[in-house]
């Protein structure tokens, strides 16, 4: 076969990939605490035909050599984690993580998560979990005669009640860092887990060892840019074309040689 025919096919490939990072991070430009992703790429083995640095006489040396690429594959995406908008809601469960560091979330299973969304809400116990229903965890549980709900930037959550006009402190919001952020394992819904590549998490009170502060009435929109989306889909689309363009000429020349021959 001929080899621009397969060099052209990892390339189309990749960018077909690339369209699809790109079309998840404009379906998501709306999610709150959303980071989008971007793609890696790596250009494969190459044929040495001629060595760079081979002897081509007593005294001469190849300065370059002969090296033919065989293509391009997708090594990985990259989270990029850069905080987004703060948006005002006035909303007094919704939280806004305004720097480094996740909530944490405790799973059905009983596995930790963590997410960047602090869209908060009660369930029929009290408690405060995430939009799936999944508890916070320290645990916050409120009084059932609640009159005000206040979250300080520290992480302190404290509460007036009808017979009891003074605040009442019932728990503290905790941050989770990591070393590699972009190491955590994506799994949906807004959230994210632990894996070897992240390093263990550590949890500190929100503003201390680098965290972020809470800003309540808050949340964080996703870091996608719509405008460099569309230009990047612009660029992948060409890209794709002219990969398509290079397998329409190898046929020409592959037609043309079984012809004349």
């Amino acid at each position: 076969m001929h080899g621009a025919l397969n060099v052209a096919k990892t390339g189309m490939t990749a960018q077909d990939t690339n369209l699809k990072v790109i079309s998840n991070n404009l379906a998501n430009v709306a999610t709150v605490g959303f980071k989008k992703d971007n793609v890696v790429f790596e250009d494969l083995m190459y044929q040495i035909r001629r060595q760079p640095g081979a002897q081509t006489a007593e005294e001469a040396q190849l300065p370059s050599g002969l090296q033919v690429g065989l293509g391009v594959r997708t090594v990985g995406t990259q989270k990029i984690f850069a905080t987004g908008n703060m948006e005002i809601t006035d909303e007094p469960f919704d939280v806004a993580i305004n720097g480094r560091g996740f909530l944490q979330v405790t799973l059905p299973s009983g596995d930790q998560a963590y997410t960047r969304n602090g869209q908060l809400h009660l369930n029929s116990d009290n408690q405060l979990v995430t939009a799936e229903g999944y508890q916070i965890e320290p645990a916050i549980t409120l009084p059932a005669d609640v009159v005000n709900f206040s979250i300080s930037t520290d992480g302190i959550v404290q509460v007036t009640t009808a017979g009891n006009a003074q605040g009442t402190e019932i728990g503290q919001l905790q941050l989770a860092d990591f070393v590699n952020p972009q190491g955590l394992q994506a799994l949906g819904q807004n959230l994210y887990q632990e894996t070897a590549a992240s390093g263990a998490p550590l949890v500190s009170t929100p503003g201390e060892n680098g965290t972020a502060v809470l800003i309540q009435g808050s949340l964080e929109g996703s870091n996608v840019n719509s405008v460099e989306e569309l230009v990047d889909m612009i660029t992948t689309q060409r890209a794709y074309e002219m990969n398509s363009k290079v397998i329409s000429t190898a046929d020409e020349m592959l037609s043309f040689v079984s012809q004349q021959l």
